[in-house]
């Protein structure tokens, strides 16, 4: 069975960890493959448990999913432990996670870099949650990182973070005016936290790479959106890590010709949190109705998230650059009670309709949505199962989002719980 992978079409925040949750019947490996504890997914049980996860994959709620870590995500080990420990407490097996090897940690340097240049940034700054994730991405490009497998040895841990706090220390005193970090606090700490976590550690890409052999299905989950990938999303304000699709092989060892089926999720409406672009956003009462209805609050930074319309324009980009196969649309429900739904379906820039994302940084911050307004509808549609059950008008505005969007609608959400899905088409390709 060819690798599933999973991402957000939007600004993140889209409902990935609802969808990966659901498919956990039917896979036997998920799979994180980029980004840090700066994303989180919310997976709400039938009982009505919910839980908030941040850096370990959806897939640790079914018990015999094997569950990765990959190489292409950064990993605050303190943020790990205390996850797993969360989740132990509620009684829900961990035994069966494990971490790439060559996955970057995030260094207490690194989260006090991160927030001091967010705070020195004022009015210019990108919306980092401060958690070290830029400055750890920084650290693995600029070939000066520490990665999971150093905690195994601390000959050459020990001198990996002298080399680090020589130059990290010198910024944080005489930039910005910070107490000096101390080697062997910073030592001593990582060392700890990897013998609390050492048997996990592993060649996942080899044991992905086995497992796809033996026919199981992997399902590779991305964080955050296409819109905050650094090299597609709206520049400078995006992540440090690639989200889209291309980035799961990357992050995960698993080559691309493995890859059988891209499953985009999107809400019905589009929210983004922090800084940057946004052509559909609302300052009204309608945004302000979408943030309450929708409970749109962030899972990681407990900001509330910015509302919008949902932006056609945009998910066509993500379909693109993705080569996305099928949309799981959610928060359908969240529309209900609503007379009429407006839907970008181009902008207009300086005079001039566009129908594809701009080029340029300008003209996304210059550009103006063009609506087309689709009825909408009364009924309280959370309890509805099958696609059929949907009143009329919510079918329609369905059918004109997947028209507008490139990919068939297989999956809709009606609501938080696992179980408040519709299935129009299987999300396991064909």
């Amino acid at each position: 069975m060819p690798a599933i992978v999973l991402i957000g079409a939007q600004w993140g925040d889209e409902g990935k960890g609802k969808a990966t949750d659901l498919l956990g019947g039917s896979v036997q490996w998920v799979v994180r493959y980029q980004g840090g504890n700066n994303a989180g997914h919310t997976v709400v049980l039938p009982d009505g448990q919910d839980f908030a996860l941040h850096l370990i994959p959806s897939g640790i709620l079914t018990p015999r999913i094997t569950n990765v870590i990959g190489n292409g995500v950064v990993i605050d080990p303190a943020v790990l432990l205390e996850e797993l420990a969360g989740l132990e407490g509620r009684g829900v097996d961990t035994s069966k996670l494990l971490i790439s090897a060559d996955a970057h940690l995030i260094m207490p340097y690194h989260v006090a870099i991160d927030r001091v240049t967010e705070r020195y940034l004022g009015k210019a700054k990108i919306g980092t949650t401060g958690r070290g994730i830029g400055p750890a991405y920084q650290d693995k490009i600029a070939r000066v990182g520490v990665r999971v497998q150093d905690l195994l040895d601390e000959k050459i841990l020990r001198q990996k973070v002298e080399a680090a706090l020589e130059f990290k220390n010198q910024v944080l005193v005489k930039v910005y005016n910070r107490r000096a970090l101390d080697l062997e606090e910073v030592v001593n700490d990582a060392l700890e936290y990897g013998a609390r976590f050492a048997s996990r550690i592993a060649d996942t890409r080899l044991l992905l790479n086995q497992a796809l052999e033996r026919d199981e299905t992997v399902l590779l989950e991305g964080s955050q959106g296409t819109l905050l990938d650094v090299d597609h999303g709206t520049y400078p304000f995006v992540t440090s890590s690639n989200p889209t699709s291309g980035g799961a092989s990357v992050g995960s060892g698993i080559g691309p010709t493995r890859i059988g089926t891209v499953i985009g999720i999107v809400k019905a409406y589009t929210t983004r949190v922090g800084s940057g672009p946004f052509p559909t956003e609302l300052h009204d009462e309608m945004g302000e109705r979408l943030r309450k209805t929708g409970g749109e609050v962030g899972v990681t930074t407990g900001r509330s998230r910015r509302t919008g319309w949902f932006d056609a324009v945009i998910a066509r980009y993500a379909q693109r650059v993705n080569g996305i196969t099928d949309f799981f649309l959610t928060k359908l429900d969240v529309l209900s009670g609503l007379e009429r739904v407006p839907v970008c379906v181009g902008y207009e820039i300086d005079g001039r309709r566009v129908d594809d994302m701009p080029m340029t940084q300008t003209d996304v911050h210059h550009a103006v949505p063009v609506y087309e307004e689709l009825p909408g509808w009364w009924e309280d549609i959370s309890h509805c199962r099958s696609y059929e059950e949907l009143p009329a008008a919510a079918r329609a505005y369905v059918e004109r989002l997947e028209e507008l969007s490139g990919a068939r609608v297989s999956a809709i959400g009606v609501g938080p719980g696992r179980e408040q899905t519709i299935q129009r088409h299987s999300l396991l390709g064909g």
